[in-house]
């Protein structure tokens, strides 16, 4: 019993502090062994801590892919209950949906963003005005102020699912868009950009304020075609009427200028059943195919008085290019039928006049068109004539397979040469225009660059014809030199000079209108937007596609039914057999 007494006494003494206090060596070590347990003890703690932190933000980036995947998904089921992805679809659209892979979502979203840039520095630098400044970060009225960006904008917003944007540039067109205006406006300007794109968003939303609107400003375009021949002048006050052409074209009236109205003008007849605006911009082509050339090739100037074409340069770049392109687009409106296949024949004979334009540089073979006065040819391409290629593809299926593969082949040639256009410069970024001396491929002639849209337009239509996704990759290429040259703070600006990336101060509003969503779509499944559905305005406005009814069309104070046009046409040797 002692001993055991002894043996506990002595174990509990090392819990006793007089123990340790009499020992000194003893008492460091315990303390030694206290921090030492304290420190392991916090390290633990911090690790756990640590760790904890880490899986936690592991847990928010998973949660924010998620979202995103989410979101993405719900894009696209917005997308496909907007434009029915399961419509009807040629062979290169069903092969080009089915490449719709992660890369091209992720280069669409991209774009995406850059619209929502241009859109959101738009709204808070210059909303309602026609283009924003970005460097002076003030609005101009370039047109009048009539909210061009804006309603250049609206079916953008809307294929890209902006929709918050969109109904707020919705209400701005309702509650706000004035056409009365002392202003003197571009005809052809004023029916691509605005009259285009409230078609376009009338047809995407089915929201008649836009078809209401734009039956307003039609009809103040509507007397610039009262003229002895019909081919109308091109500018006309909104407010007053009052029509003339401008004093530097001689009183003479532009091709483009005149041939660039009638997927507008026809669109709006169809939508809201009055022939008028039909009659007007069909009555151009029947006056201008009395006397069309062999070669389809028509000179930019036009003598409204007598309907003859005056002494001046014959080119598919400025002030002649998108005649011809309506000439094919408007067959394509009317749905290939027999009472549009006019267009397709003057087209045709036109395609004919390209070819003799078609010359090759040397070292490396370059594709361009030329320019022609008389009978000189000029070695000169407009950037704008970049849009060709794309209307070569779209209408090369309309020919035998032997003459579709030339002219299909041909676009192709040309795209690459118009890619080269912006590759050849330091900023990657195209001129304005190119010259080709012998021996040398190519060289910038007037060296800005405002943002144009025409060779990535030619990149949309050849990749969603061909499903070649090289034409993917020209364009994304495009797009970044755009984002490295061009984005700054408040939007998108051109170049002064595309050698030295010096910058200017204008957003175009077709920047918005087209480039970017030429860019979008040219990443987008192609049943958005099909083409067997759609078809878009020389600014990019989609407009559906719808068959043809025969109207009243007024031909020499009497009063004609289309078909009986046709057949007075086909017997003084103008048309050919349907």
């Amino acid at each position: 019993m002692g001993r055991s007494r002894s043996s506990s006494s002595n174990r509990w003494r090392y819990i006793n502090p007089a123990y340790y206090l009499k020992r000194p060596k003893r008492l460091a070590l315990l303390f030694m062994l206290f921090v030492c347990a304290t420190l392991l003890v916090w390290d633990r703690q911090t690790l756990v801590r640590e760790h904890q932190e880490e899986v936690s933000k592991l847990n928010e980036e998973v949660m924010h892919l998620q979202n995103s995947l989410e979101e993405l998904k719900n894009t696209q089921d917005v997308q496909s209950k907007k434009f029915n992805f399961n419509s009807k679809s040629s062979d290169a659209t069903r092969r080009n949906d089915a490449s719709d892979d992660p890369v091209a979502i992720q280069r669409r979203e991209r774009v995406k963003n850059a619209m929502i840039h241009a859109w959101s520095s738009y709204e808070k630098y210059a909303w309602g005005h026609d283009e924003l400044q970005p460097q002076t970060k003030n609005g101009i009225d370039s047109f009048g102020g009539l909210g061009a960006t804006l309603i250049d904008s609206l079916d953008t917003l809307y294929i890209m699912g902006l929709d918050e944007q969109f109904q707020r540039a919705r209400e701005w067109v309702a509650n706000s868009l004035d056409f009365n205006k002392n202003y003197d406006a571009s005809v052809f300007e004023t029916t691509i950009r605005v009259v285009g794109g409230l078609l376009s968003a009338y047809d995407l939303s089915g929201d008649k304020v836009f078809l209401e609107k734009a039956q307003d400003i039609a009809d103040r375009l509507l007397p610039a075609w009262d003229t002895p021949t019909g081919i109308p002048y091109n500018v006309i006050n909104l407010a007053h009427g009052n029509p003339h052409n401008p004093g530097w074209t001689g009183g003479d009236s532009i091709l483009a200028d005149s041939g660039t109205e009638q997927l507008e003008f026809i669109a709006l007849s169809q939508r809201t059943g009055n022939p008028k605006y039909q009659q007007k911009v069909e009555n151009v082509i029947l006056e201008l195919n009395k006397t069309f050339p062999v070669d389809g090739l028509l000179p930019i100037y036009i003598n409204p008085q007598r309907g003859t074409t005056s002494y001046s340069t014959i080119t598919f770049g400025a002030m002649g290019d998108s005649f011809y392109e309506y000439l094919l687009k408007v067959w394509i409106q009317g749905n290939k039928t027999a009472s549009v296949k006019h267009y397709r024949e003057m087209w045709e004979t036109s395609m004919k006049g390209l070819l003799s334009l078609v010359k090759r540089t040397t070292p490396s073979s370059f594709a361009y068109i030329c320019e022609k006065t008389g009978n000189s040819l000029t070695d000169k391409m407009d950037e704008l004539a970049c849009f060709a290629p794309g209307m070569l593809a779209l209408g090369s299926s309309g020919y035998a397979p032997d003459e579709s593969q030339k002219f299909l082949t041909l676009a192709e040639e040309l795209a690459w040469t118009c890619y080269n256009f912006y590759q050849s410069t330091p900023t990657k970024l195209a001129g304005e225009n190119y010259f080709f001396n012998s021996g040398q491929d190519m060289s910038v002639g007037t060296s800005w660059n405002i943002l144009r849209p025409e060779t990535v337009e030619s990149l949309f239509y050849l990749w969603r014809l061909t499903g070649n996704k090289t034409f993917q990759e020209w364009g994304w290429n495009i797009f970044e030199a755009f984002e490295k040259n061009s984005r700054i703070d408040s939007g998108y600006v051109g170049l002064k000079d595309v050698n030295t990336g010096v910058k200017d101060n204008m957003m175009q509003s077709f920047f918005l209108a087209e480039t970017l969503k030429y860019l979008y779509l040219l990443f987008s499944p192609s049943s958005v937007i099909s083409l067997d559905e759609w078809v878009f305005n020389t600014e990019a406005h989609p407009i559906k596609i719808k068959t043809r009814q025969d109207i009243i069309v007024k031909s020499g104070g009497h009063g004609l039914h289309e078909p009986d046009i046709r057949s007075r046409a086909r017997k003084e040797g103008r048309f050919g057999d349907d």
